[in-house]
């Protein structure tokens, strides 16, 4: 008596990825997200538009390196400040968690415009990718 092949359940599917975008994206995976001003995301999106069409990507390297210390900054605030603020943390907490704050954010925005002035065009484009990704 012949037995039937066993099937395979097939590999978790995946959705299409972006041009010049390396990162997988499953179907279903938790995610985190912040909200941000009307005016940032047109800046976003226009900064990374440009960077996207130009000839020479790496012309656009310090307003990319602008937008994503600008969103850097937002996020922080988001996850980190408004929290502290909502819970009507005490005077004194808000003010020690916004200098240490302060301190994190300078020195992020210092290593983000290091790298980024440092990428070559598919670098930049991968990174404008990941920033469209993550705007969805």
């Amino acid at each position: 008596m012949a037995t039937s092949p066993k099937r395979q359940s097939p590999a978790p599917r995946k959705t299409p990825e972006k041009a010049g975008s390396k990162l997988p994206r499953p179907v279903s995976k938790p995610f985190i997200r912040f909200y941000h001003s009307e005016e940032l995301r047109k800046k976003t999106l226009s900064t990374v538009t440009a960077l996207e069409q130009a000839t020479d990507p790496t012309t656009h390297r310090a307003a990319l390196a602008d937008i994503a210390v600008e969103l850097t900054n937002t996020g922080m605030d988001y996850f980190f400040m408004e929290p502290l603020k909502a819970a009507k943390a005490g005077f004194i907490v808000q003010q020690s968690a916004n200098i240490g704050l302060a301190g994190a954010k300078q020195v992020m925005g210092t290593v983000i415009r290091n790298i980024i002035g440092r990428m070559d065009a598919p670098q930049l484009l991968s990174v404008c990718g990941s920033i469209r990704q993550l705007m969805r």
